[in-house]
């Protein structure tokens, strides 16, 4: 049953401009299974890596089997930047009339959170023709602005967030989210008990096997002896590396543990800042590597580490794109989390502090490195093995075939 499928996610890439990711890697594996896919995302986004590539890639090419389409969109600084706002209305406002621009109908749409205005394009464009229409939420909004950013309830833009958020959940054909335990929360908010489904995040196979070296210029620096815990990823609040920067201070004198940092974000400098302060040499920032490189850092260190806030937002379970890699790379997890859904936890893949206690941190990090070498590669094995089974996107493509497939025969 071959149908059309539009993924709409307004922070998608492909490798040319960004990262890739989620919808790309789901993009080619429903191709796999038979499927004509549209990716639509912003020509423009602050995760893209390189401004002048989005700015002259065409509207629509073909990648992998599947199409992507580029949306006119205005430049902004960063994340944090009001401009970005104004793009989450232009967005929506194309994605309402999509059909136009592309010349044909799809069977079902896939609007992806985690900006919200998008959903009053996409709920458009499904009612003018006919679709059945997924809810994808990986990010929980307008919650996370409330419970990490600060914002009050009651401010006028987070009103406007909820009212769009809850009006997703009555009028979705069904919702889907990578984090465990948002079905509670959509609930809560009005979705039907029955059209929820957890498809969590994961990782592409190909990806991960095609592995590049890394430059001297990153070897040379990560220590070849010692025990070594690698954080990979986004260096950004939501992160809570600063406990991580504390537990080094508690581990100043214990000779051989060192904590090895490599990505970017705009904690990064306030971090190196403060590492500087305590005149830390067991902690080492490195720049960002390309997502094929990510693998080949993961396998000069002993184990990854990887943290949150403590908040409730996590009760709903976590989802981080850097996890998965960890889980593949076979090494343990030093896993800083105070929520719910621990899959470091129930995977056995390493071990679990409290988020944002350094002293548990420290006291970890020694457990680890003094643990027996066979039950760092248990943990190690236990941690690639869920990988395999529950995270490759090959698997979780399945998973979204069945509801589409499901989906379409209850609408006939």
């Amino acid at each position: 049953m071959v149908k059309n499928i539009w993924i709409i996610n307004q922070y998608a890439s492909l490798p040319s401009t960004g990262i890739g990711g989620r919808h790309r890697d789901l993009a080619r594996e429903l191709t796999k299974l038979g499927h004509n896919v549209t990716l639509v995302s912003s020509r423009w986004t602050h995760l893209m890596a390189d401004s002048d590539v989005a700015s002259a890639a065409p509207e629509q090419e073909m990648f992998e089997g599947f199409r992507f389409i580029r949306l006119p969109s205005r430049q902004y600084a960063h994340a944090h930047d009001k401009r970005r706002i104004v793009n989450w209305f232009t967005f929506a406002w194309q994605v309402g009339r999509l059909e136009k621009r592309v010349g044909e109908k799809p069977d079902v749409l896939v609007y992806s959170s985690p900006s919200l205005v998008g959903y009053l394009g996409a709920r458009w464009l499904a009612m003018r023709t006919g679709a059945k229409l997924i809810f994808e939420v990986r990010d929980i909004w307008p919650l996370t602005f409330q419970e990490v950013g600060g914002f009050s309830k009651r401010h006028p833009f987070i009103r406007f967030l909820q009212w769009i958020e809850n009006y997703a959940y009555r009028t979705a054909d069904h919702a889907v989210s990578n984090l465990q335990g948002a079905g509670e929360h959509m609930k809560e908010r009005g979705l039907p008990v029955d059209r929820f489904t957890w498809i969590p995040n994961g990782f592409s196979l190909q990806e991960v096997r095609d592995a590049e070296p890394l430059p001297a210029s990153i070897t040379e620096r990560i220590p070849s002896k010692g025990f070594s815990i690698c954080y990979a990823g986004t260096m950004g609040a939501a992160n809570a590396l600063e406990s991580l920067i504390e537990a080094a201070r508690f581990l100043k004198g214990e000779p051989g543990i060192y904590f090895v940092l490599v990505g970017r974000g705009r904690s990064k400098a306030s971090l190196e800042a403060r590492a500087n302060e305590l005149e830390l040499t067991n902690i080492i920032f490195l720049d960002a590597v390309p997502k094929n490189q990510v693998q080949s850092v993961l396998a000069q260190c002993d184990a990854c580490f990887i943290g949150w806030k403590r908040s409730s937002l996590y009760d709903h379970g976590i989802a981080a794109n850097k996890l998965f890699d960890y889980l593949y790379s076979g090494k343990p997890i030093l896993h800083a989390y105070s929520g719910q859904f621990d899959p470091v936890a129930e995977y056995g893949a390493g071990i679990t502090v409290p988020a944002e206690d350094a002293q548990a941190i420290a006291k970890a990090a020694k457990e680890l490195r003094d643990m027996d070498e066979e039950a760092r590669l248990l943990m190690g094995r236990n941690g690639h093995q869920a990988a395999m089974e529950k995270h490759e996107y090959a698997v979780l493509a399945h998973k979204y075939d069945a509801l589409v497939k499901q989906l379409l025969s209850d609408h006939t």
